[in-house]
C-alpha cells in the first residue's frame, strides 16, 4: 500500500483545487477561501494578514471550532481483497479513509476509526488534533483482509458503544445479509446518529465482464463453482442489481446517504459527498 499520507495530502488538494474551478467552489473548507466581512461577522474572524496586505476587511469562511465526531466503519473481511485490476476493495476503502482522515481534522472535526470482519479487530476513539492523523494512517497501513463477514454485528455493537451523536462513516463491500446490515445501520438512526453508507465494489463484481471459463472461488468460505461466465452473467446482473437497489432504496428510506463506489473511480465523488453531508449537518 503506498505511503498513506502523502495519498491523503495529494486527493485532498488535488480536490479542494477542483473545487475552486467547479460549481462546489463553496465547500472549499477552509483552505484559502475567503469573503469580505460583512456586519453582524465577529471580529474574531477577520484575516488580519489578508488586511495588512489589502487595506480591506476579509473573514475566513468555515473556520470556527467544530464539535463533530466522526467514526469511520472499515470493512476489512477476505472478501475486501478482491480486486481485477490494480487496487483491492479494502485499498480503495483505505486510501478513501485517509483522506476523508486529513479533510475532517482540517475542518477541526474529531475522527475515529474502526476495523472489523467478523468481529472488531481495532477501535480508535474521535480526535480532533492533527498529530492523530499519523496514528490513524498507521492503523490504516497495516490493515488486512482476512476472516469472514459479520457487518451486522460490528454495526449493532457499535451503535451501542456510541452515545454522543455522531457522524458513521461505512466502508464496507456490504457481502452480509442485506436485512441483518440494515438492522444495524438503523440501529445508528434509532440513536440519532448521522450515517454515510459508501457501498465499495470492484466492476467485475457488477458486470461480470469475464471472458473465459473458469472457477470461482468464494473468499470467505473457500466454496468453488466452475461456470461459463456468458451463461450465468445476465441472472448475475440482475442479482446484483436487486442487491444494490435494496440497499439504495432501504438507506433512503431511513434518512441514510447511500452512495455505490466502482474502485475504477477517482476520489472526488466521495469527498464531495462527505462535504455536502458535513454541511448539511453543521458544526
Amino acid at each position: 500500500m503506498a505511503n498513506l499520507h502523502l495519498v491523503a495530502r495529494l486527493v485532498v488538494e488535488g480536490f479542494i483545487t477542483g473545487l475552486h474551478k467547479s460549481p462546489y467552489h463553496g465547500f472549499s473548507v477552509e483552505f484559502a477561501e475567503h469573503r469580505q466581512y460583512m456586519p453582524g461577522d465577529e471580529i474574531k474572524h477577520i484575516d488580519w494578514k489578508v488586511y495588512a496586505k489589502t487595506d480591506r476587511h476579509f473573514v475566513k469562511q468555515f473556520e470556527e471550532e467544530t464539535n463533530l465526531k466522526s467514526y469511520m466503519l472499515l470493512d476489512s473481511s477476505a472478501s475486501m481483497g478482491y480486486t481485477s485490476h490494480t487496487i483491492a476493495k479494502l485499498e480503495y476503502a483505505s486510501y478513501l479513509a485517509a483522506a476523508l482522515s486529513y479533510l475532517m481534522l482540517k475542518q477541526r472535526d474529531s475522527v475515529g476509526l474502526v476495523t472489523f470482519d467478523e468481529k472488531i479487530r481495532s477501535f480508535m476513539p474521535p480526535r480532533s488534533v492533527n498529530s492523530y492523523l499519523t496514528l490513524l494512517l498507521k492503523e490504516l497501513q497495516k490493515t488486512t483482509s482476512q476472516a469472514r463477514t459479520n457487518v451486522a454485528a460490528t454495526l449493532h455493537q457499535m451503535a451501542e458503544r456510541i452515545h454522543r451523536r455522531g457522524l458513521i462513516i461505512l466502508f464496507s463491500d456490504l457481502f452480509d445479509d442485506p436485512q441483518k446490515v440494515m438492522s444495524g445501520l438503523k440501529h445508528f438512526r434509532h440513536k440519532k446518529h448521522e450515517v454515510i453508507v459508501f457501498h465499495i465494489l470492484d466492476p467485475m463484481e457488477r458486470f461480470f465482464d469475464f471472458k473465459q471459463d473458469g472457477v470461482f472461488e468464494d473468499m470467505e468460505t473457500g466454496d468453488r463453482l466452475a461456470t461459463q461466465p456468458w451463461h450465468i452473467r445476465g441472472d448475475y446482473r440482475r442479482l446484483i442489481a436487486n442487491f444494490v437497489n435494496y440497499y439504495r432504496r432501504e438507506c433512503s428510506a431511513n434518512r441514510i446517504d447511500y452512495l455505490l463506489v466502482d474502485t475504477t473511480k477517482d476520489f472526488d465523488r466521495v469527498l464531495l459527498h462527505y462535504l455536502i453531508k458535513r454541511k448539511r449537518i453543521g458544526g
